[in-house]
């Protein structure tokens, strides 16, 4: 105990010790709907960025032929694999109509995403795959190894860690 209390002092000093004793309340500010952003609720705003294959792919264009949108930001990890292989297993049958992109947001170029892809195994049909070659829109949605759901409406319906029955719930509960 005399160890302890000296390294919770230390720890509180530096301004961390929020996170020692966490209060339980959303600190996030409030959502305000129908305002451009990133959480659930807002309006995704377009995006265009390279697809593996050469082609680019805008948000505009893929939600103007479907009613929803999947973003799984990948980096090729076997957690990743871990996701892709449950989707393809379970969205990609049940949602036939609905495009899962895979984000790249590590590799920084095409040619190095491309190759990943290829070295991972994921070199097979049934979803979208693109480079993020800066990152930012894996920046903007704060969504490294994330899924996130987008409606036609281009509202955010599902941000965060993949699970297949959050996905499930977001993608059944699309107009």
């Amino acid at each position: 105990m005399r160890r302890i209390l000296p390294l919770l002092l230390l720890l509180s000093a530096c301004g961390i010790g929020d996170d020692l004793f966490p209060s339980g309340t959303d600190r996030r500010p409030a959502v305000i709907p129908g305002t451009i952003g990133p959480a659930v609720g807002q309006v995704a705003p377009d995006f265009t960025i390279p697809g593996l294959t050469g082609a680019p792919v805008s948000l505009h264009a893929t939600l103007a032929s479907s009613r929803g949108v999947v973003l799984y930001f990948t980096m090729w990890c076997p957690i990743c694999d871990a996701h892709m292989s449950d989707m393809r297993a379970n969205a990609l049958p049940a949602y036939p109509d609905i495009p899962i992109l895979v984000i790249d947001y590590l590799s920084g170029s095409v040619a190095a995403a491309r190759a990943s892809q290829v070295a991972s195994g994921w070199d097979v049909p049934g979803f979208t795959y693109l480079a993020d070659v800066d990152g930012s829109l894996e920046r903007f949605y704060g969504a490294g190894m994330a899924v996130v759901v987008i409606g036609r409406d281009q509202v955010v319906r599902l941000n965060g860690e993949y699970t297949w029955p959050r996905l499930q719930a977001a993608l059944g509960a699309l107009p």
